[in-house]
């Protein structure tokens, strides 16, 4: 094998390996975006309870996510470092917004409106 040959081989490699791991990161920031979505439609449904289990399900291995809550809605970030730390600094992250929905009236009652 010549030296040329050799490095051709090493470069390949090591094209190979970038266009994988830049293949896992983009699969890693949808997947946040996914899991930071339904974890703001579940809190903005009440169903905070459900929020944990839909993160750790949709979200790679290892994601963080955070939740704002302000009176204007609910502020969610899913944050990952992707490809198992084949890219050194990177961090990907999902965010996403829902306005709180109105809790129903308990039947018999109504809700504004005259008698």
């Amino acid at each position: 094998m010549t030296v040329e040959a050799a490095l051709a081989l090493a470069s390949l490699v090591a094209v190979l390996v970038a266009t994988i791991a830049g293949v896992a990161a983009v699969t890693d920031q949808l997947r946040c975006t996914d899991a930071a979505r339904e974890a703001a439609r579940l809190i903005a449904r009440g169903q905070a309870e459900r929020a944990d289990e839909a993160v750790s399900r949709i979200a790679p291995a290892d994601a963080r996510w955070e939740v704002d809550e302000t009176t204007n809605g609910i502020a969610v970030t899913v944050s990952v470092v992707p490809a198992g730390g084949l890219l050194p600094g990177v961090i990907v992250r999902g965010d996403a917004f829902a306005v709180p929905e109105p809790v129903a009236a308990p039947p018999g009652e109504r809700q504004g409106g005259a008698p």
